[in-house]
């Protein structure tokens, strides 16, 4: 019976400390948590709850071992947050779920993440990265402008303000977001198409999409944005509908999109990639999410594991198994 520690930040926890509810919008609650122990142990592997990345090294520095670490911590301080546990665990040379530190500082930054993936031939829009007005000089497109930051999840900082119609705006609405997020901000083009989000398992040539959903706003919705207000009041506002690639081009495209821009970044195991489509219904990529949120009913990931009639264990078990095969393959070396 393999040991599996479990690294997580609990929304709870960080509240008590005084974090904002925004601050700690991407962290799980204990439900999550009891979802991700539940599948493990019924997959037959043996969890073992450590927390954040402190409680994890005070666990490592008194000798604790696994065999594997499931690794679902976010980080709170810097821009590469998201690594910091893989980073720690790579130094004790414990073998954990998900991607490896490089691919998450990677992706945390939009703007260096969409540098990559275009150079690999994948379809994404162009961009600008803004630190302040001087940077406006290199904008190579024109309005409507898509604004947000350049390194956060849960849709933080993206609502109708987001959409900005005129470039004398555009630095005013830019340096707002720098100045609340202490990072630079992302401009793009704004995309009026559809909006996909894709969910993937494995890793390499072995990665395969689980299912995709569109994601199509309901009236009552924040306008033009799956925004942070929208996701967070999604069951009112948000209709997924199931992908189908067999009666939809546009849905086939999308999912080849995501499989490309995963691979080429060198995700592993599971989590989503965010599409959205221009004027002509041409998929783009926008983002990756290689740390996908796992809350049993209300996560993306898990929801579209039910659209392909996969359970919530069976999801894990996948996530595992490609993780699985990793440490054998290297054990094997």
């Amino acid at each position: 019976m393999m040991r599996v520690g479990l690294t997580y930040d609990l929304k709870s926890d960080y509240l008590a400390m005084g974090v904002s509810m925004e601050d700690a919008a991407e962290f799980d609650k204990e439900d999550t948590i009891d979802g991700i122990e539940n599948a493990l142990r019924e997959l037959g592997y043996e969890p073992d709850r450590i927390g954040h990345a402190k409680a994890l090294v005070k666990r490592l520095e008194a000798g604790d071992r696994w065999d594997i670490v499931f690794n679902i911590c976010e980080g709170l301080h810097g821009i590469a947050r998201e690594a910091q546990v893989p980073a720690i665990l790579d130094l004790y040379d414990v073998p954990y779920v998900f991607s490896d530190p490089l691919v998450l500082a990677l992706t945390l930054h939009k703007g260096m993440t969409k540098s990559v993936v275009r150079d690999a031939g994948v379809p994404t829009s162009d961009f600008c990265v803004y630190e302040n007005a001087e940077d406006l000089q290199s904008l190579r497109f024109g309005a409507p402008f898509f604004v947000k930051p350049v390194a956060e999840g849960t849709g933080k900082g993206c609502s109708s303000k987001s959409i900005v119609h005129d470039r004398a705006a555009l630095a005013g609405v830019c340096d707002e977001l720098v100045a609340r997020f202490h990072q630079p901000a992302l401009i793009e083009p704004y995309l009026a198409g559809r909006e996909f989000t894709v969910g993937i398992t494995g890793t390499g040539r072995a990665a395969k999409v689980v299912a995709s959903m569109e994601i199509v706003l309901l009236e009552n919705a924040e306008k033009g944005v799956y925004s942070y207000s929208n996701k967070g009041h999604y069951e009112d506002r948000v209709v997924y509908r199931p992908g189908d690639t067999a009666r939809d081009p546009v849905v086939a495209a999308a999912e080849r999109v995501s499989l490309d821009a995963w691979r080429a970044l060198g995700c592993r195991d599971g989590g989503r990639v965010d599409i959205r489509c221009d004027a002509n219904q041409s998929p783009l990529f926008l983002e990756v999410n290689p740390l996908a949120g796992l809350n049993p009913k209300d996560s993306d990931l898990p929801i579209l594991a039910r659209m392909a009639n996969v359970s919530y264990t069976q999801l894990i078990g996948r996530i595992m198994d490609s993780a699985a095969a990793r440490v054998t393959d290297n054990a094997q070396r």
